[in-house]
């Protein structure tokens, strides 16, 4: 099977079954999020008690003018917050954030990405032809699942106080019973987790496109 024929069948899957693609999309990401809340809830037994709104566009604006490297303003601009949600303990004084869940829009654009991916992979195992077997769609199964943990983990936006407040996605292993040191020093590789998570969800597509490949044909006929 030609590339052009994955593409084919990836085009019509979604242009066929777009409102389901585009709600599960929506879901997967809000569901995400909600999850990352209700982890930093049960782990620290505390209810946020605070909420932060930030001008994201005019931040963005800021650094853009501000800074002479594009390179530089653009790896500045990928962890700008627009929103913060956490828990403000006033027992020191004024109050400082224990922890807090924030969403950075260039984080969330990624689990859209990745939220995309396993969309459309359910809707094309969902359509997968008879004749694959049980076999091949749990393996594609197992490498969506691998990408997707691979993303998840490396997209996570929270801060703690004992990882020096750093948000970042080394906070999540920390906070998952990770030591502290060992969750700092893997944070400059976070970027080769997101891209090794990406590439097994970009093989798991691969794989699924040709398993509708008769279903996708005989609808084409029948039109």
């Amino acid at each position: 099977m030609n590339h052009r024929s994955h593409f084919g069948v990836i085009r019509y899957t979604i242009s066929n079954n777009f409102l389901n693609w585009l709600g599960l999309v929506v879901l997967f990401t809000f569901l995400y999020y909600l999850a990352l809340m209700f982890a930093l809830i049960l782990r620290f037994e505390r209810l946020p008690n605070y909420v932060n709104v930030y001008d994201w566009g005019l931040n963005i604006k800021h650094i853009w003018l501000s800074t002479p490297s594009i390179m530089d303003a653009i790896s500045i601009m990928k962890d700008e917050w627009l929103f913060e949600v956490g828990f403000m303990n006033y027992d020191y004084g004024f109050g400082i954030s224990e922890w807090s869940l924030f969403i950075a829009p260039f984080k969330v654009l990624g689990i859209i990405l990745l939220s995309a991916v396993i969309a459309l992979n359910y809707l094309l195992l969902r359509s997968a032809s008879r004749r694959c077997s049980a076999v091949s769609k749990r393996f594609v199964g197992l490498t969506t699942s691998v990408g997707a943990t691979l993303v998840s983990l490396a997209s996570i936006t929270m801060s703690w106080v004992v990882c020096c407040s750093t948000p970042t996605w080394i906070v999540g292993l920390a906070i998952m019973g990770l030591g502290v040191s060992t969750s700092l020093w893997l944070e400059p590789v976070g970027i080769w987790v997101n891209l090794l998570g990406y590439g097994f969800l970009a093989v798991s597509l691969f794989l699924a496109a040709p398993m509708s490949i008769g279903t996708v044909q005989v609808k084409s006929l029948q039109r």
